[in-house]
Order: structure tokens, then C-alpha cells, then sequence
């Protein structure tokens, strides 16, 4: 198959059909940030031994955990960069989203502190092992695709799947709309090129010059818009079955998939009629 092809006319959905598709991915997104990391801001507090990074966070989130985690100024973990000297895949070109591996990571390790350096290169390591094991580094091969691809497309599947048994579907969607030439037009791509998370995506939106437009450009974005876990991982290279184009969620539990354009019209319209607020 070809992935990152020449962009070309868009095929558009219907405005609220946008808005939907990917609704419940910026909310899972958004409910990430959540997660508690022990304050350092009282120093008769505990101080913290580990540190957890959630499936689905940014490279720029994971950043900002390093530095509370540490207690330094912000912008040091970004920083430290440069000279970690991360084992990134070439196709990454230095930018590590997508390998900073969600999972817990002890602050302290054969006696020594951690460090941002220490802490971003057990992150990249753990995601080297991971994916590049004989099951996922197959299953990309399997799919006609590098393992750094499965990846981009693991990072949208983690952004997009209202849960875990969503995941092979929503990967299944992404494939045949390649496969199709058709554009991904993924709300999460958008919301990661102006770093946000949103269920509201608006018509200039939808025009923003970036590699990350998933309406105006074709194939997959450049680099994965955040860092998967194994779940999302595994759906990027064994996706569900089907001929999926679509898919909303018209209530919580309630995912609905479908080749049909009109059939999913008709599943935005119920969506849309549950939105608004009952007649008093």
C-alpha cells in the first residue's frame, strides 16, 4: 500500500459529520492529562519514586512530567534532547513522539537519580523493545508498511478508539481510506498540529496549513501525534476485518461503523438529536 502520498483534492464529509468522527478520542486525550503525578510543590510532601506516563500523551506532556517529576524549571526535559542521544528510528528525524513508551518509570535506579537524559532514553529503549519484538515488526511487514508507520498509525488509533475493543476497528478505517486514496480526515491529526484538545473542529480549521492536516493532505501525517501503548499497537497491525469508512459514537458504548455514507448520516443525526437538551 502507499502511505504519505502526494496530497491531492480532498474528499469532504459533511461539517458535523467531521465533528464527530473523532469526538471521543479528543476526550480521551483530554482525561489523560489527569492523571496524578505527586506534587513536589510542599517539601514536606513524599517526593515521588516513579513516574507515570499514560497512554496517549504528547511528547510535549511527557516533557512537562519529567520536569515536575525532577523539580526543574520547566522546559529542561525538552532541552536535554540534544544530548541524550535517543535510539530513534531515521524516519524519526530526532523527534521521539510516538517512542516515549507509556509506562511507569522509577526515579531512582542502582542508586542513581534520574535524569531527563536517563529518563527519555529508558522511554525510547522500552519502546525499541516493544515494537521492534518478531510480532509487531511482522505484522508491519505484514501490512506493507515500517514499523515507524505502524506506529504513526498507532498513535491515531490510541487518539481515536473510544476503547480498547474499538481499536481494531478505528485501525481498520485508517487502512482503508489509504487504500481507498481517500484522506484520513482525522480531527486528532488537526488538534495536534495547533497542540490542543478539542471536540469542536471548525471549517478553517479543517484549512490550516500543516503536514498534520489529515483534510487537506494524503497518507499519514509525518510523525505519530502521541505515544501508543501495546494495545493500540497491536490493532495498528492486525486491524479488525471490514469495510469500515466511517464511524461515530453516538453515545457512550455506542460506536457505530459503517461503508455506508448515508447509514452514517443518519448516525450523526441521532448523535446530534442526543445533544440537545430536553424540552422542559
Amino acid at each position: 500500500m502507499y502511505l504519505n502520498t502526494p496530497p491531492r483534492r480532498t474528499i469532504r464529509l459533511t461539517r458535523r459529520g467531521r465533528l464527530v468522527l473523532i469526538a471521543t478520542g479528543a476526550v480521551v486525550a483530554g482525561t489523560a492529562v489527569a492523571v496524578p503525578l505527586l506534587s513536589l510543590e510542599n517539601e514536606q510532601e513524599a517526593k515521588p519514586t516513579a513516574l507515570v506516563i499514560p497512554e496517549g500523551w504528547r511528547a510535549g506532556q511527557v516533557y512537562d512530567a519529567i520536569d515536575k517529576a525532577l523539580a526543574l524549571p520547566a522546559g529542561s526535559a525538552r532541552k536535554s534532547l540534544a544530548k541524550a542521544a535517543l535510539k530513534l528510528p531515521s524516519d524519526a528525524e530526532g523527534n521521539p513522539e510516538g517512542y516515549l513508551f507509556p509506562a511507569t518509570y522509577p526515579l531512582e535506579r542502582n542508586g542513581r537519580k534520574a535524569t531527563p537524559e536517563s529518563l527519555l532514553a529508558y522511554m525510547v529503549d522500552t519502546a525499541n523493545k516493544k515494537f521492534n519484538g518478531a510480532p509487531m515488526a511482522a505484522g508491519a511487514q505484514r501490512n506493507a508498511m515500517n514499523v515507524y508507520q505502524a506506529v504513526t498509525i498507532a498513535s491515531i488509533v490510541q487518539a481515536e478508539a473510544a476503547s480498547k475493543a474499538d481499536m481494531g476497528k478505528v485501525a481498520r478505517v485508517v487502512f482503508n481510506r489509504l487504500e481507498r486514496g481517500m484522506p484520513l480526515q482525522m480531527d486528532s491529526t488537526i488538534n495536534y498540529a495547533l497542540n490542543r484538545a478539542t471536540l469542536k473542529t471548525t471549517g478553517d480549521d479543517t484549512r490550516i496549513d500543516s503536514p498534520y492536516n489529515s483534510y487537506q493532505r494524503m497518507g499519514l501525517p509525518p510523525t505519530p501525534i502521541d505515544n501508543p501503548g501495546e494495545d493500540a499497537m497491536r490493532a495498528a497491525i492486525s486491524p479488525t476485518p471490514g469495510d469500515w469508512l466511517y464511524f461515530v459514537t453516538v453515545k457512550p458504548g455506542d460506536t457505530r461503523f459503517t461503508a455506508d455514507f448515508a447509514e452514517h448520516q443518519r448516525n450523526v443525526a441521532e448523535f446530534n438529536a442526543r445533544q440537545k437538551p430536553s424540552a422542559k
